[in-house]
């Protein structure tokens, strides 16, 4: 969806759009990455940590209760004031009977042009976790994070079925002419090689829209999509508008697709210790 600069209209937005969903027959429904707010992080000012909320808060408090009234699972996504100067970018796990099964904390945090992460939020110190709900076990991963094979690797030798990816990713204006069209294959790529390389389903769900100055904001270029277990995308939507994606996800596809290319199976696990080291020399 896009976002207005109101947390209490985007809050009843996301609301709304929920009930949609469910509806339309979803069982586990994930928002944006910080929806409740346009994305702050395009600048470094301290007077947006008044943004954050605690957990429990409003946003877990009313996705709580939409679970348990809809009886379905709702990752969600929170900016998290842990304690005074402690920020976390939070995804919520909320069960369909409305009890939170855990927080993800984002572990990979960006500092780049219009990204500036690093001055808001503290690396996440929970890990890569799974979580078990009533449809499926999932893993909520957040944006950056879905860069990172190792993130998606743990995430699947836990368990998961379902990868969510929460995400905030646009185009800078300087370089969409240039580069827009390879930065989105990218990110589309590395998410399905996630879903490849580990045999299971991945949910990438971004924002859309122009937030900021006309020089100096960024177009959120949607595209949110899922792949099944051998990267195939079962649903995509478009760049240029809000869209709700309804899509099965069958589990079995995943039992299949593993016992064609047991790509777990065949890991080297005695090979690896290199994989701990910053680089090696």
């Amino acid at each position: 969806m896009s976002c207005s600069p109101d947390p209490a209209e985007n809050l009843v937005k996301a609301e709304w759009r929920i009930r949609e969903a469910a509806g339309n027959g979803a069982q586990i429904v994930c928002v944006q990455e910080l929806f409740r707010s346009q994305y702050f992080c395009r600048e470094e000012r301290a007077d947006l940590f008044d943004l954050a909320e605690p957990v429990p808060g409003p946003t877990s408090e009313s996705f709580a209760r939409l679970a348990r009234e809809l009886k379905i699972v709702v990752i969600g996504s929170v900016f998290e004031r842990r304690t005074a100067g402690v920020y976390h970018n939070t995804a919520l796990v909320i069960d369909a009977d409305g009890d939170l099964r855990g927080l993800y904390r984002k572990m990979h945090i960006p500092d780049d042009p219009l990204y500036f992460e690093k001055y808001y939020f503290t690396p996440g110190d929970l890990g890569f976790r799974c979580f078990d709900t009533r449809y499926a076990r999932v893993a909520p991963l957040v944006c950056w994070d879905q860069w990172y094979p190792e993130a998606a690797r743990l995430a699947a030798l836990h368990g998961a079925q379902i990868l969510f990816y929460p995400t905030a990713i646009g185009w800078h204006p300087a370089e969409k002419a240039e580069y827009g069209t390879a930065q989105h294959d990218a990110w589309r790529t590395i998410q399905r090689a996630h879903a490849i390389a580990n045999g299971l389903f991945v949910a990438a769900v971004n924002r859309v829209g122009f937030e900021g100055p006309p020089d100096h904001g960024l177009e959120f270029w949607g595209g949110s999509f899922v792949a099944d277990p051998f990267g195939q995308v079962l649903a995509e939507a478009r760049h240029d508008r809000e869209e709700t994606l309804i899509v099965t996800c069958d589990p079995r596809r995943i039992e299949d697709v593993r016992r064609n290319w047991p790509f777990l199976r065949d890991r080297r696990i005695d090979a690896y210790a290199g994989i701990t080291n910053r680089v090696i020399d």
